[in-house]
């Protein structure tokens, strides 16, 4: 289940910081460090010096431009939030995160992205709305700040402990669906092609949107599709299309 988990670090500024998160994982298990459009250097005298024997995840650390192509392949995504947000979505607690992992990395394609934002200002609202849910740490609202490694290293006890706990049971019948669910790109692609066939047919006005796409974008990430639900839905709109378009004089 470990191996699974992905940990994903946007725009992180300060080389100290990506060392403590590589301890930290390396602490509990998880070894897929990927980093978005890091301000500082990942191979630097601070990262190596605060990840204390765990640089190894510094130099396998994959690096993107984006979130998307950080987690193109993942199925079920995570942000970490610290702030309310002005349309809900599923919130966790780091334990119940954890609790979700068995079922979550059941399916053989499961990858599961823990995704960390800026140290100065978190996720962006388009980033979270690209999370299948969000995970907060409840920390003192007198003094809520958390360091980033110590961000990652409370998420990560959690799930380890979820991990110890699934040793001590029966193993699996392996009667899991083998469709698998589908991966974030899959996701992106359904809602660029949503969005696109939503405005031509007139219900959806880019100009004043009504977070309409959000709410839509909550409803499917909550239902969590598979790649057989997902053509279906895009073969749906791809029928649309068609049958919007002004017949040939």
């Amino acid at each position: 289940m470990l191996t699974r988990l992905r940990t994903v670090l946007i725009g992180t500024s300060h080389a100290g910081n990506i060392g403590g998160v590589a301890r930290a994982m390396h602490n509990m298990g998880l070894d897929d460090l990927a980093l978005v459009a890091p301000r500082s250097s990942v191979i630097h005298q601070d990262s190596i010096s605060r990840a204390s024997g765990a640089d190894h995840l510094l130099h396998s650390a994959r690096i993107s431009p984006t979130l998307d192509d950080a987690v193109a392949d993942c199925t079920f995504v995570v942000g970490a939030s610290a702030r309310s947000r002005t349309l809900p979505w599923p919130m966790l607690s780091p334990r119940a995160l954890a609790a979700r992992l068995p079922e979550e990395t059941r399916q053989p394609n499961a990858r599961v992205a823990l995704v960390f934002g800026r140290e100065d200002s978190g996720l962006t609202n388009d980033e979270l709305q690209r999370c299948h849910a969000h995970v907060h740490i409840p920390t003192n609202p007198d003094f809520s700040s958390l360091n980033l490694a110590a961000a990652v290293q409370v998420v990560a006890y959690e799930c380890r402990t979820a991990w110890l706990e699934r040793q001590a049971t029966p193993a699996d019948d392996g009667s899991a669906d083998d469709a698998g669910l589908a991966t974030h790109a899959d996701l992106e692609r359904y809602f660029a092609h949503l969005e696109q066939t939503l405005t031509a047919v007139g219900f959806h006005d880019p100009d004043k949107p009504r977070q309409l796409m959000a709410r839509l974008r909550r409803l499917y990430l909550r239902a969590r599709l598979e790649p057989l639900e997902i053509n279906i839905l895009r073969g749906i709109l791809t029928a649309t299309d068609k049958a919007s378009r002004p017949p040939r004089s």
